[in-house]
């Protein structure tokens, strides 16, 4: 029992550091970009989705085989390198001197974060079956409270001038790290310190017996993907997530585009509202998420989520002046639980040696959200603020979301029409069609 918790505790940790990396980043990437581009905000914009593809590129790409890797030789070794190398890749956009360089540090940060997959096995393995949707709202806590550290380090450290080595001085051509990059140095020190801890304490999750060969059939993304097919709950509920993942992402990457543009807010007000999303969300996963979802019920709770969700949506689009988004971001957090309860659900309907399986697809999933919203969201934007729109529309992105999401709510409730909720007393784990 000890060990479970010290495992729990470190894979909530890891998860905080991971996301704290994103957070830090969404109030200063366009500002760092347009800096490479000669401050033009156009093409700025463009660059920030395609820094943010490339990440979500390499997530897709690796998640499965970060999966199917701690399947054969456990979680633990999976979960350490990518630590290691998530330390690396924050020295890097430190001291990258260009845009190419930038972009070569995202490509090594999806790299390492493929391991959030790894990390939710571990809380499959570490969890009784009636536990694990509450135990998977501890990954949404973790998210929250990196979205509440990230951001604030941003706006408190952002004016922060670091004097450098002469050694790194001559490498990088800075005598002194920029006070909008020094949070980077700081993120690479809670990396290692995070790696060092899990290398001499962080016990192994999966056991011996549930241990299987490793495959590039199911290592593959697409391999990853069709596997997910032998179970009718999994396939219909990842239908739900990729829908819901694209209309997360559309809001993530338009974010700070629309509230600079409609709001004329700076990275503070930027880093504060950001800090709010986080705090809310760490509140839903990380206590009510426990609550509510066992009253609700998993089914109950997902869609119940969704709907509040496409409502915020809605809302964000709508907001008139900046304060409105406070109110429904507070709202809008209650959409949170949606999240974990797929995740539990989807978890019960596999065997336990095809966790890390599951959870690789799943974040290969995650990742063509990632990949496809930034790239929806900001051309949206950028068209509905422009000249050429018929109606200038700031929120255009947001509307958009608030539909893929009733989109994903028909798709949730087909499933659960097609696949009644088993009885009390049966089987945890769905058999194959």
């Amino acid at each position: 029992m000890a060990s479970r918790k010290a495992g729990l505790g470190f894979i909530v940790v890891t998860l905080f550091i991971d996301i704290l990396g994103l957070g830090l980043i969404i109030p200063i990437l366009p500002r760092l970009v347009e800096s490479f581009v000669g401050n033009d905000p156009g093409r700025g914009a463009f660059y920030v989705g395609a820094l943010a593809s490339a990440y979500a590129l390499m997530q897709f790409i690796f998640s499965p085989i970060m999966g199917s890797l701690s399947d054969r030789f456990g979680r633990r070794p999976v979960l350490l390198v990518s630590l290691f190398g998530t330390g690396f890749d924050y020295v890097l956009l430190a001291f990258a001197p260009s845009l190419a360089w930038f972009f070569l540090g995202r490509v090594v940060s999806g790299l390492c974060g493929a391991s959030i997959g790894t990390a939710a096995a571990y809380i499959a393995d570490v969890s009784p079956p009636e536990k694990r949707a509450q135990n998977f709202g501890l990954i949404g806590m973790a998210f929250g409270l990196g979205f509440i550290a990230g951001p604030l380090l941003s706006a408190l450290l952002g004016d922060v001038a670091m004097p450098l080595p002469h050694f790194i001085s001559e490498l990088t051509g800075y005598t002194v790290l920029p006070g909008i990059r020094f949070p980077f140095v700081v993120a690479a020190l809670l990396s290692f310190t995070n790696a060092m801890y899990g290398l001499f304490v962080l016990p192994e999750s999966l056991k011996l017996e549930n241990r299987r060969a490793f495959s590039w059939a199911r290592a593959n993304p697409i391999g990853t993907l069709s596997a997910l097919t032998k179970y009718p709950v999994v396939l219909g509920l990842a239908l739900t997530l990729f829908l819901v993942g694209v209309a997360q992402r559309s809001l993530e990457s338009t974010w700070v585009l629309f509230t600079e543009y409609r709001f004329h807010w700076d990275i503070k007000d930027t880093g504060i509202s950001l800090a709010v999303v986080g705090l809310a969300a760490a509140i839903v996963q990380g206590g009510l998420v426990r609550r509510i979802i066992p009253k609700l019920g998993e089914r109950k709770a997902l869609t119940t989520g969704i709907i509040v969700s496409s409502i915020a949506f809605a809302l964000y689009g709508l907001a008139s002046a900046g304060w409105m988004l406070y109110v429904f971001l507070v709202f809008g957090s209650l959409g949170g639980i949606a999240g974990p309860a797929a995740q539990g659900l989807m978890s019960k309907s596999v065997p336990p040696n095809e966790q890390g399986m599951l959870q690789g697809g799943l974040a290969s999933v995650t990742s063509i959200t990632s990949v496809l919203g930034p790239l929806i969201a900001t051309n949206l934007f950028g068209f509905f603020i422009s000249d050429k729109a018929p109606v200038k529309i700031p929120g255009a992105a947001f509307f958009a979301g608030s539909g893929l999401l009733v989109l994903a709510l028909f798709a949730a409730r087909r499933t659960f029409a097609r696949v009644p909720a088993p009885s009390p007393g049966a089987p945890v784990v769905s058999s194959p069609p």
